[in-house]
């Protein structure tokens, strides 16, 4: 699997959309996650309106990316019927990191960037995109096809690898 070992993070992105087909197929790869019981507590806001763009630039000092990306994938989490809601910040994360994946495997690039568990940012970005009161946001991922291509670094190493 090419795309684990390609992925990095994107922060700046050429003046390009990306095609709907695109966005359409990073959601089918963060929908086919693994979740606790199946509890599949995911629902995903795409955003590529410019204005909405700027003001999620805005969530946090690290969000500034947001407003010349492309789109915004911002994945959300229900807090009604979960099976098991201690497993949702797993499952959560788990459909982001293959958000970043299919998103290198289409040749763009994105940057996982935290909401949850941070309140003030989870209600600013309820606001900005009017998120009913049931679900709750996790992230913001902004997607584009990349400036440059990275060469991303080695990040394996033997000394945490342990054997008994």
């Amino acid at each position: 699997m090419n795309a684990i070992f390609k992925r990095t993070s994107v922060r700046k992105f050429q003046d390009i959309p990306v095609e709907e087909e695109k966005l359409n197929k990073i959601i089918q790869a963060a929908m086919t996650a693994p979740s606790g019981g199946n509890q599949k507590p995911w629902e995903f806001y795409i955003v590529t309106d410019p204005e909405i763009l700027d003001q999620l630039s805005h969530t946090s000092r690290y969000s500034i990316f947001t407003k010349n990306a492309p789109a915004v994938i911002v994945p959300c989490c229900r807090s009604e019927h979960l099976v098991y809601p201690e497993l949702t910040t797993i499952d959560m994360a788990m459909a982001a990191e293959n958000i970043l994946l299919e998103a290198a495997e289409l040749h763009l690039g994105g940057v996982f960037l935290a909401v949850y568990p941070y309140e003030d940012r989870m209600q600013y970005v309820e606001k900005i995109l009017q998120i009913p009161d049931n679900l709750h946001p996790f992230s913001l991922i902004p997607v584009g096809y990349p400036i440059r291509e990275r060469i991303r670094s080695d990040k394996f190493d033997t000394a945490r690898i342990h054997r008994k």
